[in-house]
């Protein structure tokens, strides 16, 4: 690797697996410290003890997002355990796949329980961790991901997409109104991945699947391996002119 981002401390949320977890190791490998945030404590546990023991600097710190304090904390014990905070990657995310539909009929606590974490968890990781940025007078990046849900009305979930299309213009709002502090903020819309948020509570994952590569261009799923290199780069001084935008990761699916 190019130690990129050699001497840099990121906090990503919902480290624990998927685009999170990928991310972590990559930014790791790059040269980052990295604090994992997230739940279930397991995960996030597991994937940093994997990249200490590989020789990168992580640190796990269970995180329930939807929790102000929590959140606070995890911003705060991210610069106890490294002295500071350089790039945040508000990522964690929930998808009710079987309970979030038919808006006329959705129940109100599906709507709340799927913005707590999607929508207002960003808000909260965006909030202690600008504030930290603020506090440092150095600059810093911010990475928020998002999802082509947010940039179309396909999904039947639509407490997901409407919180995701929020987080597309939060990362705008940061850009313009922290950029003359050096604050860059840029918003990533992956396509369809081979797992999904709370994957195996779909209920028809492999029919979805069949369904997503029959329009997608290049004839197949994403993994978080294809997310992970996109979020690395903009958080490297490569993207330094970089922000204000909103960057699809598709596969070509949202042009067909």
């Amino acid at each position: 690797m190019t130690q990129k981002l050699a001497g840099k401390v990121a906090l990503i949320t919902g480290a624990g697996s998927g685009i999170g977890a990928a991310t972590a190791r990559l930014m790791a490998a790059e040269g980052a410290s990295v604090a994992l945030a997230g739940i279930p404590d397991h995960g996030v546990i597991a994937v940093a003890a994997e990249i200490n023991a590989s020789g990168g600097s992580a640190v796990a710190i269970p995180t329930d997002v939807s929790s102000s304090a929590q959140v606070e904390a995890a911003v705060a014990r991210t610069v106890k355990s490294f002295g500071r905070l350089d790039i945040l990657v508000p990522n964690a995310g929930i998808q009710m796949h079987r309970e979030d539909v038919n808006l006329h009929e959705l129940p109100e606590a599906v709507w709340d329980r799927t913005h707590d974490v999607n929508y207002k968890g960003q808000y909260f990781t965006c909030k202690y961790g600008l504030a930290q940025m603020v506090r440092q007078g150095e600059g810093g990046v911010v990475i928020i991901v998002a999802s082509v849900t947010a940039l179309t009305g396909t999904t039947p979930n639509v407490s997901y997409s409407t919180g995701k299309a929020g987080l597309v213009n939060l990362a705008r709002h940061i850009a313009v109104h922290y950029g003359a502090r050096g604050i860059r903020a840029n918003s990533v819309c992956p396509g369809a991945l081979e797992r999904t948020p709370d994957h195996d509570d779909h209920p028809n994952p492999e029919g979805r699947a069949a369904r997503a590569i029959d329009r997608i261009p290049l004839n197949r799923l994403g993994t978080p391996d294809d997310i992970a290199p996109f979020i690395t780069f903009l958080a490297t001084d490569d993207a330094s002119y970089a922000s204000g935008a909103n960057f699809v990761i598709d596969g070509g699916l949202t042009v067909v």
